[in-house]
């Protein structure tokens, strides 16, 4: 077994076992406040953002939850936007868990040439680990940046992000929670630090925003 497949396997197995706990875990679940997600700043810093809409087949596939996909512009660095791609789920206890980049981003033709696990830097100084690959299709790069976020914590392993799954809704009765991933086209010549460097100028201004939208 190659080591793709064993990693679909893995992850099919969680996903089960998962589901399983949760849905044998029947109290009411706990919902807290939050803002809905196109209430988002569409102006951050110079950036300028364009919500897109999603067809009905995604969001089928998608399953109950709010999404959004945006693309921030700015006028001093035309040739570089960034895309910003949000999934909040309410609930995963019916099954429908978040959707990984890790499987998306080759489904859609995207190949990655490199991945890692990077630690993204807060305005406050404090830190948490996010995923980093190269994606290419034909002669594009895109650097991805994404992590799972819930309840105040941000991890990179998607295996890591089931267990808080399941721990939180025995715990906490909660079992919401979100994902997020920002992708910018990479530049001639230009390094994957460089592209981040890039990237952040903007992340770094949302992040701290966050949590009204994926509550603690």
């Amino acid at each position: 077994m190659n080591s793709g497949s064993l990693r679909f396997g893995i992850a099919a197995a969680l996903m089960l076992a998962t589901a399983l706990v949760l849905q044998a875990h029947s109290r009411s679940e706990f919902f807290p406040p939050r803002a809905s997600l196109n209430s988002l700043p569409q102006q951050i810093d110079g950036w300028t953002g364009t919500d897109s809409v999603l067809d009905q087949e995604t969001l089928d596939i998608l399953g109950p939850g709010e999404f959004l996909m945006r693309d921030y512009e700015n006028k001093s660095q035309p040739e570089s936007w960034i895309n910003l791609w949000i999934a909040y789920f309410p609930t995963q206890k019916t099954g429908d868990t978040i959707h990984s980049p890790n499987h998306c981003l080759p489904g859609a033709g995207w190949v990655p040439t490199s991945r890692e696990v990077v630690q993204i830097t807060r305005p406050d100084g404090s830190s948490f680990p996010a995923n980093r690959y190269v994606v290419s299709k034909g002669d594009d790069r895109q650097l991805v940046l994404y992590w799972f976020q819930a309840h105040g914590r941000e991890v990179a392993s998607e295996y890591w992000a089931k267990y808080y799954l399941v721990s939180d809704s025995v715990h906490m009765n909660r079992s919401d929670g979100g994902l997020v991933r920002l992708m910018t086209p990479m530049l001639e010549g230009e390094s994957r630090d460089a592209a981040q460097a890039r990237l952040m100028k903007l992340g770094s201004q949302f992040i701290p925003l966050l949590d009204s939208y994926i509550p603690r």
